[in-house]
Formats: C-alpha cells, sequence, structure tokens
C-alpha cells in the first residue's frame, strides 16, 4: 500500500480491523459464545499489525497490537486508590457464616439483606480505569489504600479490554488476575527443565507475573482476569445493587464470572457455596472458597466496615485437601533441557476429584528435606489443586528397611555424567547427544547464536527426530535432500534452501560451534573469549580448568562446566564428527566459496540505536565489523551512518541534525542479505 489512496484504505480496513477484534475479544471473554477459530483470530490482529507497521501514525494507544509491552522498566510507580480496596473477613463453616449475618444484621439494624456468591478465584487483585473508554491504569492491590502502577504488565492480558465496548466516561472496574489451571502446568514444567524452582501455586505464580519489570515475559505467562466489582462510575448512571453493577461491566466489555449466583437469603447463599463447592475441581482455575456479598449498595454503605474489612461481604474458605498414600518408588526424569527430576510413583489414591499416582519430588534438595524414602507413607495434597506434591512423611510409619534417596551420578537415559553447579537446586546432564535433550540441543545448535541455520524451527525438529532423520546435531549434516523434501510442509525447493543454511553453517567462526554445542555457563560472549584465546577447538579441549581460568571473564564455575563437558567420551565423539562433517572449528570463519559480495559498510563509521527485531546488538555489530564497518557507540561528525531501530533515542535525534544518514531495520537487513552476511 502507498500513496494517499493506499493510506485511506489502510486507514478504513485499520478500523474494521479494530472493531472486528474488539466484537470476538468480546464473544470470547464476555459472552462465552466465540464466532472464529484462535488461529481467524490471529490473523486479524496480524492484519492489523501490518498496517501499523506500514502505516505507524495510525496505530492507537488502544489498538489490539499493543498488547506486549517495549523495554523493561527499571521498577513501579506508587498510586494512591481512589476508593480503598479492602481485604475480606474469613469465614471456615457455616456456623461462622452464620455469626456473621448475625452481626450484618445488628449493622443493618434488622433489615434484610440480599447476596451474591461468586467463586473466590486465588489470584492477586487489580484495580483497572478506564477513561473516556480507554484503559488508562491499573494499580496492584498494595496495602489497599496504595499499589503499584502495573499498567504495562495489564496491558498484556487479553481478557482486559483495552478499549471499552461502551465508553462510560470514568470506570474503576476491580477485578482478579490469575493463572488458568492449563498455562500453570505448563509455566512450572517449562521452569523444572530450566532447572528453575517451580511455583507452588497459580496465585504465586499470577502474582509474581504481574509485577515483573519486563512486560514482555508477562505477556508470554497467559494471565486471565475476570471482574467482581464496579468500584466507581462516573457520566453514567450509578447502579443500585451489586448485581446491576456486575452487568454494567459485562456491557462495558468487561469480564465477569458467570457462576455468580443472587440468593434471597442466607439458605439459597449455602446452597449455592455447597455447589461451588461440588464443581471446583472442573473449573479451570483454582478457587479456595467463595465470596458472599451484600446485593444492594445501599445496604453495603450502611454495614460499613472495620479498618481491615467491609462488614457487607466475607470469603467463605474451603478445607484444604489432603490424602495419605505409600510411594512404591522414587524415579529420576530427564527433561527437555537436561535438568533430573525426582518422581514419587504412588499408590493411586482418589484427591481432589482426581486419582492421583505419581508426585514430583522437584529436586535433590527437596527430597532429602522432607527425607521421603520408598515404601513410605506420605501426606499428599494438590498445591493449588492442580499439581500433586507430597506434604509431609508419617514417620511411625516408615519400614525398618527404608532407605534415604540419592541422586545417581550418571543420567538414566544416556549414562553421561550428572552435574550440579554450586549455588543451584538442578541436577544436570551434561551429554550433548543425551536423547531426553535432542529437541532442545538442536534447536539451541541452529539458533541465531549459534549456527544460524534459518528454517530449521520447531516443527521441522519435531519431524526429523520423529522420522529418526537426526539424533543430534551432527546428523544435520548428513541429512540427504529425498528423505528431507517427503516431510509434511517442504517440499523440493525448502529442503534445498534448508540444506543450503546447513551447509553454509559450515563456514562459521568457532565461537558460533561452542555457543551452539550448549555447554552450561557458555554464553555468546564466553564463546568468544575462548575462541580468541585457544583459536582452534581442540586448544579448548585439551585445556587444563587452570588455564581456562586465565581467560578474561572465565571464572572457577565457568572452566568446570567445559572442563566436564570435554571429560564425556560422548561429546569428543560428537565435536569430532562435526568436524569430519566440515564446520569449522577455528576462531575465524572459513574462507566463504567464491569472491565476497561488494560491502556497503567497508570502511564507513555505524552507529546502532534502538531495538532490531531481526537480531541482537552484538548480532548487528558482528556483522557490520565482518563486512570491513566500524561500529561506534556515539554519534560525531565522523559517523556515516546510523541504524534506528525501534524506540531510537537522542543518538537519531543527533543524527538527523548532523545531517547524517539512516536506515531503518528492513534496509539494514536488506543490506547485509546483499553483502551475504550470516547471522
Amino acid at each position: 500500500m502507498t500513496g494517499p489512496s493506499g493510506r485511506e484504505g489502510a486507514a478504513r480496513r485499520a478500523e474494521e480491523l479494530r472493531a472486528l477484534i474488539a466484537r470476538h475479544r468480546k464473544l470470547y471473554y464476555v459472552d462465552d459464545a466465540p464466532e472464529i477459530a484462535d488461529a481467524e483470530y490471529d490473523a486479524l490482529e496480524r492484519e492489523l499489525l501490518a498496517i501499523e507497521t506500514e502505516f505507524p501514525d495510525l496505530a492507537t494507544e488502544d489498538s489490539p497490537t499493543r498488547r506486549v509491552g517495549g523495554e523493561p522498566a527499571a521498577a513501579f510507580e506508587t498510586w494512591r486508590h481512589r476508593a480503598p480496596l479492602l481485604s475480606l473477613d474469613n469465614a471456615y463453616s457455616e456456623e461462622e457464616l452464620r455469626e456473621w449475618e448475625d452481626r450484618l444484621s445488628k449493622a443493618l439494624d434488622g433489615a434484610r439483606a440480599g447476596y451474591v456468591v461468586e467463586p473466590k478465584i486465588d489470584g492477586l487483585s487489580i484495580s483497572a480505569i478506564w477513561r473516556g473508554g480507554v484503559l488508562d491504569r491499573g494499580v496492584t492491590r498494595g496495602d489497599g489504600r496504595v499499589g503499584e502502577d502495573v499498567t504495562t504488565n495489564v496491558r498484556t492480558i487479553r481478557s482486559i479490554p483495552l478499549r471499552l465496548a461502551d465508553p462510560i466516561p470514568y470506570l474503576e472496574a476491580r477485578g482478579e488476575v490469575f493463572l488458568p489451571r492449563a498455562a500453570f502446568e505448563d509455566l512450572n514444567r517449562q521452569r523444572e527443565e530450566a532447572g528453575e524452582p517451580p511455583f507452588a501455586n497459580p496465585r504465586n505464580a499470577a502474582a509474581g507475573s504481574v509485577r515483573l519489570l519486563d512486560p514482555r515475559v508477562t505477556a508470554s505467562r497467559r494471565l486471565d482476569c475476570i471482574f467482581y466489582v464496579a468500584a466507581v462510575v462516573e457520566g453514567r448512571e450509578a447502579p443500585a445493587t451489586h448485581w446491576e453493577g456486575l452487568a454494567l461491566l459485562r456491557g462495558a466489555g468487561l469480564r465477569t464470572n458467570p457462576r455468580n449466583r443472587r440468593c434471597r437469603d442466607l439458605e439459597e447463599v449455602l446452597r449455592a457455596i455447597e455447589e461451588l463447592r461440588e464443581e471446583r475441581h472442573a473449573l479451570p482455575y483454582e478457587i479456595d472458597g467463595a465470596v458472599v456479598k451484600v446485593d444492594p449498595l445501599a445496604l453495603q454503605a450502611r454495614a460499613g466496615g472495620t479498618s481491615k474489612f467491609p462488614r457487607w461481604a466475607v470469603a467463605f474458605k474451603y478445607p484444604a485437601e489432603q490424602a495419605t498414600t505409600r510411594v512404591r518408588a522414587i524415579v529420576v526424569q530427564v527433561g527437555r533441557t537436561g535438568v533430573l527430576t525426582p518422581v514419587a510413583e504412588l499408590d493411586p489414591v482418589s484427591l481432589a476429584g482426581t486419582t492421583v499416582s505419581r508426585a514430583t519430588l522437584h529436586n535433590e534438595d527437596e527430597v532429602r528435606r522432607k527425607d521421603v524414602r520408598v515404601g513410605d507413607t506420605v501426606f499428599l495434597e494438590k498445591a493449588g489443586e492442580v499439581i500433586p506434591r507430597v506434604v509431609s512423611v508419617v514417620l511411625p510409619k516408615r519400614p525398618q528397611d527404608a532407605v534415604p534417596f540419592a541422586m545417581p551420578g550418571s543420567c538414566p537415559a544416556c549414562g553421561a555424567a550428572v552435574a550440579r553447579e554450586e549455588g543451584e537446586v538442578a541436577s544436570r546432564c551434561t551429554g550433548a547427544s543425551c536423547p531426553s535433550k535432542r529437541r532442545e540441543t538442536l534447536l539451541h545448535f541452529a539458533s541465531r547464536g549459534g549456527m544460524d541455520i534459518q528454517g530449521l524451527g520447531e516443527a521441522l525438529v519435531d519431524q526429523l527426530l520423529a522420522g529418526n532423520l537426526v539424533r543430534d546435531v551432527a546428523d544435520l549434516y548428513a541429512l540427504a535432500p529425498e528423505p528431507l523434501a517427503a516431510l509434511a510442509r517442504m517440499g523440493e525447493k525448502s529442503a534445498k534452501n534448508l540444506l543450503d543454511e546447513i551447509e553454509a553453517s559450515k563456514a562459521l567462526p568457532l565461537h558460533r560451534v561452542l555457543f551452539g554445542l550448549g555447554i552450561r555457563q557458555v554464553g555468546e560472549r564466553a564463546a568468544r573469549d575462548l575462541a580468541a584465546a585457544f583459536e582452534s577447538m581442540d586448544g579448548i579441549e585439551a585445556a587444563p580448568v587452570e588455564r581456562l581460568q586465565e581467560v578474561p571473564e572465565i571464572g572457577p564455575k565457568t572452566a568446570a562446566a567445559i572442563r566436564l563437558f570435554f571429560d564425556q567420551p560422548g561429546n569428543r565423539a560428537l565435536v569430532r564428527r562435526l568436524a569430519e562433517a566440515g564446520v569449522n572449528m577455528r576462531a575465524e570463519a572459513a574462507p566463504a566459496a567464491g569472491p565476497p559480495a561488494e560491502s556497503p559498510f567497508a570502511g564507513k563509521t555505524v552507529v546502532l540505536t534502538g531495538t532490531l527485531p531481526a537480531r541482537s546488538r552484538g548480532e548487528a555489530k558482528e556483522a557490520i565489523e565482518r563486512l570491513g564497518g566500524r561500529v561506534a557507540s556515539s554519534v560525531s561528525a565522523k559517523t556515516d551512518l546510523v541504524v534506528a531501530g525501534e524506540d531510537a533515542g537522542s543518538k537519531l535525534d543527533r543524527a538527523r541534525l548532523l545531517g547524517i544518514r539512516v536506515i531503518g531495520p528492513e534496509e539494514f537487513e536488506a543490506a547485509l542479505a546483499k553483502a551475504g552476511a550470516k547471522r
């Protein structure tokens, strides 16, 4: 799309897309009646993003494409709540709930009140503010009067509309941000495979995600939100009851809980609480009870509250569910990243609505702390009613021959040595060809910082492994065109392109190979330092720990990890096979076939500013220097060219002031491609 007419058409289409996306968002999150598949919805957002990328001035602050924030924040500002965001008093039995109603009746001078019963989602309370129908602020509860401004993170939550369906002049709504069960399980699985401690429950995970300084990480966590009260309404007739307030929220496009119940008296309240208790395990999110609220807002105001709790509402808490069972065995699983996780195999037992026969023990320290042994009788509970966990051991029932658990010294999947670094809880397999790690090893090897084999993504790696076409990274260099072309969505042309990428990767310098091998503690910078110090893979492989530590930035932990890697016969054999396949094992890149392309950067001083979507700052610098250019840190009269990415700052302003040529990310990538630069 070019020219005025193209821009006018793009503007019209952008407005259509925003309206379509808003409509389908409401159908999905509020009405629970989606009309299109997720892929179709995503396609609408991608089309809008393409228009806003071509015409940046058409992007609006409330555009759905702004869901993922930009740069991480240094800290959160505080925000004073207009109306206090108080916590609730608790009741744990029918008797305590009746006592609460007696106190309420006294506060209301005997006036009869209807109630609303709502599921008590165990998440993080937030206050969201819309001005003129546009999301203006998202704030945590904090101490109830002052919270943290987490607006950038709140914007990443898809169930929170950036623009209201009904543009109320001012609306402040309170809601609960939570992590659905499926998202919580996925997140903890990823953390355990990465050697990170799992979250204890979805509430901790949600609270931690909302308070992350990097909104891009928050966006990846798949948070959700359900609103439970219209706290402040201006420019519109205020509702008379809490139930009417929930209807107002839904009309504005905010999601409320479809399991809310309106009750005439306490007997109906008790029935609603029991119904909710029976279905709690079938819900897609965790609840720990039910909230009971007085429905008429006038009676809420009359009841008032204490300094801590409102008198007109109470949280009815369900008791935690536990069971006892016997540990049949403790097995060790190897995750995709090589982390070893002990798992208790149990006598099957019914717990929280499901039959449980396995429970993660997380790591070696956790097993020792609880002293779980084969044959023990243990208390079991569902952490967050999602993941079964062993709470404690019933010591009087321990068999006399029960022995303490010990993590194996070699990997159960491949036999390579197991290492646990100081200060970490995770034990890891050190084998580069471990079958449990194959997928992640191949993806890391082909990544930008490694061998940059474009086209070798997750779907293709899965096909290669399923078809037994590769077992490790060295097998990539023996792939043949015919079986590759026969894979789904490949064909002869795609197969040839991939094989060309693999062939081109052979010429990359040693530090790329080192990083691609995935040696623990060896990142891109360490790989560069090692390659510069030893100049060959043979030199690094033969170096003792003391010699490795002489390299700047290589400390004892990194040196020990490198030495351990090369002490494994399987890892040394893998490196030899890569060398035999023609992969360069020296610090300088192997000569490329034919004469080099003419470089647009030769002899020029270049300054990089902003974020480049296709490569990191280090990768861009390396590419420019490889093509004969010099990268400077500041703009001056001697600067020849400025490459300006997203969020470019003062360097861009100075370049324009000095009349220096500026190019964007697309033009930069085109220049590199023309010169034959590899990432």
